[in-house]
């Protein structure tokens, strides 16, 4: 595209944006990211344009007048691959659909779509107070921390079948870093999910750190409670290998172990013996079932399991055992 044919098509954009405001204009089109408006530095998004009418062309730019030099002078076919982004790409973009049949050639502007670009900065840390098993309409509060001095934190939450939510919270100072927190209750199915914990400054609001380590905050007490039994009893042998058996008139799709209220990595399909390994640490454990279409929506605990554990020592032969020396 030649820079006088640019330069006509900028000022034509403008002129008939100005007419098509004041009369109304078309539909108010939208503009999406593909997979996700969040997206790593480095990676590649693409932008898609959606309207009721049939626009082949559109003009797309960013709000915030940032110089992004794909866009110069181009106008694309309904979707445009960004990428690898950088901060540049961060902000706000709309676009104006080019539409050879109507009297004006032009779209209103879409609505707005934010663009933010991650791991500008380090990750923060996301905890769950007092822990991420909640039983239904209990309470829990989920706390985003810092060492850099962030002025907001942002929570994604990501639910099973569900768009993404995201949530804004205002960073505060507290001991030389930064944190937010967040309570949520009494909290219900679908509080269920993945939650990540991302940082901004002020001055860069659609530049954000690298997400905190995934946090998988699970709903217990949905249906009844299971049984749970150790197979050789409840005091162990330091060292000595241990499977724990959760029993259910249910048939579950996954069973979970919880050792003082969290959860373990023993999420096993369709089989309810947990097999522990060797012993080394006494404890209180749980189990619970879930259906595989809600992974984060539990089973009401089982009672707790108590599991001593004791010294390895070597056994003295019985008067009844036989000696090695007859």
């Amino acid at each position: 595209m030649s820079p006088t044919f640019s330069s006509l098509m900028v000022s034509w954009f403008f002129l008939v944006q100005g007419i098509w405001a004041h009369a109304g204009g078309h539909d108010k089109s939208s503009l999406s990211a593909w997979p996700s408006p969040v997206v790593p530095q480095g990676r590649y998004v693409t932008l898609q344009c959606h309207s009721h009418f049939s626009f082949h062309v559109f003009w797309l730019y960013k709000e915030d007048g940032a110089h992004v030099p794909e866009f110069q002078g181009k106008l694309f076919w309904n979707s445009f691959f960004m990428g690898p982004v950088t901060p540049a790409h961060a902000g706000p973009y709309r676009y104006c659909a080019f539409y050879p049949l109507s009297p004006s050639g032009w779209s209103a502007l879409s609505k707005l779509l934010s663009i933010m670009v991650t791991g500008i900065y380090r990750k923060s840390s996301l905890l769950a107070l007092p822990n991420p098993l909640m039983r239904s309409e209990g309470n829990v509060t989920l706390q985003c921390c810092s060492e850099i001095m962030f002025e907001s934190f942002i929570l994604i939450v990501h639910r099973e079948r569900k768009p993404e939510d995201i949530l804004h919270l205002v960073g505060k100072l507290h001991g030389g870093s930064s944190q937010a927190n967040f309570s949520v209750g009494p909290v219900t199915p679908a509080h269920a999910g993945t939650y990540r914990c991302y940082g901004s400054v002020g001055h860069s609001s659609y530049e954000w750190s690298t997400p905190s380590d995934a946090l998988d905050i699970v709903i217990t007490g949905l249906y009844k409670k299971r049984s749970l039994s150790a197979q050789l009893g409840h005091m162990v042998m330091s060292e000595e290998n241990v499977s724990l058996s959760c029993s259910s008139k249910i048939p579950f799709h996954m069973y979970h172990l919880s050792r003082k209220g969290e959860a373990s990595d023993c999420w096993l399909p369709t089989v309810t013996n947990f097999p522990l390994g060797p012993m080394t640490h006494a404890g209180a454990y749980r189990c619970y079932g879930s259906f595989r279409n809600s992974l984060y929506k539990w089973s009401a605990p089982s009672d707790p399991l108590h599991l001593g554990v004791t010294e390895n020592l070597k056994r003295s032969p019985s008067l009844l055992e036989p000696s090695s020396n007859t």
